[in-house]
């Protein structure tokens, strides 16, 4: 805990089997009170390393999309009692050891919401970032910064800290099951008047990291531009966004969204389920 707020670190996986015990050891225990991880129907034994490790694993039946599993992430963190919920991606290319910074500004009411950026600094491309992602990120994270009316450094990080009233209150359902989650769930936190700061964070591009690629990219970088363009005409009272309605659909953590691993000896789960 960090003054007295429980910290959950949620881990959405896909395919992660190669590099989940890099990211589980560098967590700082004394800090982190429980990992959550939800796994997207891998194709490798994500899920039974992690429930080997002493995660609390969960497991979609079938592949829900990079959205749809953080959605089923926040729920089940909320329903564990989490005061502050910070996603670190299991595929190692963010440092987990920035937990720490990223929980206290939460739990010290600096912030609402904390992004590990990759671009403060320069160590997005000595990290390995592709070319072509890097000036993409930068182009589209001037566009949004115009059109939402902040000053980001960038806005397409994996790695986030929320506190809890924000997962409670923004409408969370009404958002994408696919990549662009990652894009409206921030676009809401502004519209909605959330504080949100960034902290820099060293990345690695490995062979083992996960990255989408260029025709998923560019249907990200699309469904990037439209958020901008409904959170404009929002802001300016022409239209009403789902995305962006006060009264839309909330996560519900009493909902079962993800069953969890069951140990082959005894039936048991690997965690608190917390439905």
């Amino acid at each position: 805990m960090i003054h007295g707020k429980k910290v959950v670190v949620v881990l959405p996986a896909y395919n992660a089997e190669r590099t989940l015990e890099l990211t589980l050891a560098d967590l700082p225990a004394d800090v982190v009170d429980e990992v959550i991880l939800v796994d997207d129907a891998s194709r490798d034994n994500t899920a039974a390393l992690a429930h080997s490790l002493g995660v609390s694993t969960f497991v979609h039946a079938n592949n829900r999309g990079y959205g749809g599993n953080q959605k089923t992430c926040y729920s089940l963190a909320l329903a564990h009692g989490a005061d502050i919920v910070i996603m670190v991606h299991p595929d190692y290319q963010y440092d987990p050891r920035l937990v720490t910074a990223m929980a206290s500004l939460i739990a010290l009411d600096v912030y609402d919401v904390v992004l590990g950026s990759r671009m403060i600094g320069n160590g997005a491309l000595k990290g390995g970032m592709p070319r072509y992602k890097f000036i993409a990120n930068r182009v589209l994270t001037a566009f949004e910064n115009i059109m939402l009316g902040e000053k980001f450094s960038e806005y397409h990080t994996g790695y986030r800290a929320f506190s809890r009233s924000v997962l409670e209150q923004l409408p969370l359902e009404a958002n994408s099951d696919d990549f662009v989650f990652d894009n409206q769930i921030l676009a809401q936190t502004s519209y909605f008047g959330f504080r949100i700061g960034e902290v820099s964070c060293p990345t690695r591009y490995a062979a083992d990291s996960s990255s989408i690629n260029f025709r998923r990219s560019c249907k990200y970088g699309l469904g990037v531009v439209w958020t901008s363009v409904q959170f404009r005409a929002a802001r300016l009272g022409l239209t009403s966004p789902h995305i962006f309605d006060p009264a839309g659909p909330r996560l519900a953590t009493g909902v079962q969204r993800a069953r969890p691993l069951l140990t082959p000896e005894s039936g048991v789960h690997s965690g608190p389920t917390g439905q």
